[in-house]
């Protein structure tokens, strides 16, 4: 092929003479065209260097690299030694010292105090800055970047002017009080180890107080009686937490104790106090899979920070992180039993030594759990999961009480290979966390059965295929429907608030999971095979009556004063898939023209809704599953006769015309429930429940109105006084026939 003919500038240019081309061109051996300041080759690696963000703790050059050597007399800077440009750096701060040292003793406000000044104005976690907030002053800044922990006294408001100092106040000791204060403030700055990133020490412990008695996903993994001991500790002792722990905190925390939040057009929240700890903690997860120090704690950090991705609704990030702990914890060793292994330990990669001691110990367990749940959520959507449950080898962790105890407990004798894991519960390693774990894996091993079974068969699965044909199908359908929940112990069978001396009535949120997330496994199981036109299919009437038993739950969650988006937030998705359900229902009464138990339905899906939209107030997650949820009922929307049909109501209780929509309003000595506190047992009393069977559950919806059907699934009036009695906080789910 012949070569192209050069350019009329490249044949025009004289040739360079010997060291007219840049030190570092000559030095990689490229082609210079010797142009000043900087050469085109230079310019053009550098426009690529600055068009890739920099990696933490490395900034690009301003300028490009770009040196000649003299000519014409003209004299270049010698390469400076990096020892003797630190040598010279510490006489330049020893210089600035003095002369601070001498500003001070001659009473000057020179202007080494202006940069302090700003700094109190712009920090909004400081105490000047709220006092200048609480006096009428603007920020300066949306975005809230946390401070230094500086003493209210030592801080020189950025408006007082020196003059005004001397005026206001004749003596010239208090002056020279107050401007020694601002030295010790810079000096506390350079010697504290405070992390200057993170809120002032008091504003810290209240965000992590906020996070252990509101966050219901994240505190299972912290020891909370050693975390908050070391949060007091020394910043520079080793015990204190480590920094990304502490962000990932804050951007939690945030959602309970916001402090700058802006609302989006699309109706979602965006929190900058939050998305700041948010970006901090991947940095120093980015840091640590750099170089591996301190990887345990940081896995840690990343959990955290994934349910703060979750919450917020944020599935890319949800997915990306799901996958990254799960695989980053196996080189960890935490899914062996006692999360580690002493076989192949020559094998190479960087594996944790063995637990120092109980609470060490159980630390690591409930981590890689925590990996394990979060993974078998994130996938209901049809996903596969990170980790096999074959290859889950660490046993079920202890109840939060003798983790936070430290009592000295033998490790839990069930893992996911003992038989009837599901099924068998001991009295002294069960608690609403443990049957959470149980019943997420449970939903897990509905997926797998969804997800292999699609990828392995020819065909999409269909409403006119019987899936108990399916190999497996009529043992985990037994398993999810029926075996799991009458299986549970007595007292975990119902929730409870009763009145503790001294305290309030709570509920359990966990134990309100355990109870829907077995109804939610159900549709995920048999939606694919639901066929309404067939008044005896099974999966059909499994899929109603699991919707409307979670719509059942929500009723009676109703009665209390729980704050739902207290909620774990997996309970959005659960909301999701009854909502599915009843979509199809109210589709098939449409085309029949059954317009009176179509406006029921309306009323149930709008009742999902609304519960969607207000737990979208606090996290986001709950805002765009309604908006998912939006789309699914296009269809029906555009074919029901109904005027406004998104805004049918349905009443809270058969005899009450509150309907869920209005705000709640409770008398003076109602009992309100606390925030959740997942480590906390309360002892409870419990009713067994009546489930509903298979037989005509179908003709709840699908009977003529003047046939009234054989099965009602309500409460009746005496039930409901009897559970909104202000002494008792009951919460029960009650299904008669």
């Amino acid at each position: 092929m012949p070569k192209a003919t050069p350019t009329a500038s490249a044949t025009n240019r004289p040739a360079l003479r010997r060291n007219q081309a840049c030190r570092p061109c000559r030095k990689r051996k490229l082609k210079c065209d010797a142009a000043r300041p900087h050469c085109g080759t230079c310019v053009k690696q550098w426009q690529s260097l600055i068009s890739v963000p920099a990696p933490p703790d490395y900034a690009h050059p301003v300028e490009p690299q770009c040196v000649y050597d003299p000519v014409d007399g003209l004299a270049l800077a010698p390469d400076t030694n990096p020892l003797d440009k630190i040598r010279l750096l510490e006489e330049e701060v020893s210089k600035l010292k003095i002369q601070l040292q001498e500003q001070r003793n001659n009473g000057l406000s020179g202007p080494s105090q202006q940069p302090l000044r700003r700094l109190s104005q712009l920090r909004p976690g400081s105490a000047s800055s709220s006092s200048n907030l609480e006096s009428g002053s603007q920020a300066t800044s949306s975005v809230q970047t946390p401070s230094l922990p500086y003493p209210e006294d030592r801080i020189i408001p950025g408006h007082m002017h020196d003059s005004d100092r001397r005026n206001n106040s004749n003596s010239p000791e208090l002056y020279e009080v107050r401007h020694k204060s601002s030295t010790d403030t810079i000096l506390e700055i350079i010697y504290s180890g405070w992390n200057p990133d993170l809120p002032e020490r008091s504003v810290l412990e209240h965000y992590i107080d906020v996070f252990f008695k509101c966050d219901p996903c994240g505190p299972r993994i912290l020891h909370r009686p050693s975390f908050l001991a070391a949060v007091r500790l020394d910043p520079r002792d080793p015990s204190f937490p480590h920094s990304a722990i502490l962000h990932a905190i804050c951007a939690s925390a945030s959602r309970w104790s916001s402090r700058d939040v802006a609302t989006l057009p699309d109706g979602t929240r965006r929190d900058e106090f939050a998305e700041f700890h948010a970006s901090k903690t991947r940095q120093y997860i980015d840091k640590t899979m750099a170089n591996g120090q301190d990887i345990f704690p940081v896995v840690q950090a990343c959990i955290l920070l994934a349910w703060y991705f979750y919450q917020e609704g944020r599935w890319v990030e949800i997915w990306i992180f799901a996958g990254f702990q799960t695989r980053v914890a196996i080189p960890l060793r935490l899914n062996y039993p006692g999360t580690f292994s002493t076989h192949n330990t020559a094998s190479p990669g960087g594996y944790l030594p063995p637990p120092k001691d109980l609470r060490d110990l159980e630390s690591r367990r409930r981590t890689w759990w925590t990996t394990i749940i979060f993974d078998r959520i994130v996938s209901v959507g049809g996903w596969i999961h990170a980790i096999d449950e074959r290859d889950v080898g660490t046993e079920l962790p202890l109840r939060g009480e003798d983790f936070d105890s430290e009592q000295l407990m033998p490790s839990n004798p069930q893992d996911m290979c003992t038989e009837d894991v599901f099924t068998t519960h001991l009295p002294k390693y069960t608690d609403s966390f443990l049957l959470l774990i149980k019943a997420i894996m449970m939903f897990g091993r509905v997926t797998d059965f969804n997800v292999r079974g699609n990828l392995r068969a020819p065909t999409a699965p269909s409403k006119f295929q019987n899936p108990f044909e399916l190999s497996g199908f009529a043992d985990l359908d037994r398993l999810v429907y029926n075996d799991f929940l009458e299986n549970l112990p007595t007292m975990f069978k119902m929730t409870s608030a009763n009145e503790l001396p001294g305290n309030h009535g709570s509920v359990d949120t966990d134990l309100y999971m355990v109870h829907i997330i077995p109804h939610a496994a159900t549709i995920t199981l048999h939606n694919p095979y639901l066929d309404l036109t067939d008044l005896n299919r099974i999966s059909t009437s499994r899929c109603i009556n699991a919707a409307r038993a979670i719509l059942s739950a929500y009723f009676k969650l109703s009665e209390t004063s729980l704050d739902i988006s207290r909620l774990h937030p997996f309970v959005t998705i659960c909301w999701y898939l009854a909502a599915v359900v009843q979509v199809q229902v109210c589709k098939h009464f449409i085309e029949i023209g059954d317009e009176t138990r179509e406006d029921q339905v309306w009323g149930e899906i709008n009742v999902l809704r609304q519960a969607m939209i207000n737990y979208g107030a606090r996290s986001p997650i709950g805002t765009r599953q309604e908006k998912l949820l939006q789309g699914l009922m296009r269809e029906i929307v555009r074919l029901t006769s109904q005027k406004q049909p998104l805004e049918v109501g349905l009443p809270l209780y058969p005899f009450s015309h509150t309907t869920l929509f209005a705000m709640p309003t409770l008398p003076e000595n109602a009992q309100m429930a606390p925030l959740p506190n997942p480590s906390t047992s309360h002892s409870m009393e419990y009713d067994s429940p009546v489930f509903i069977r298979d037989s005509g559950s179908l003709d709840l919806y699908c009977r003529p109105p003047d046939n009234p059907p054989p099965l009602q699934l309500s409460w009746s009036p005496h039930e409901l006084q009897q559970s909104l009695r202000p002494e008792s906080g009951l919460v029960r789910w009650s299904y008669r026939t």
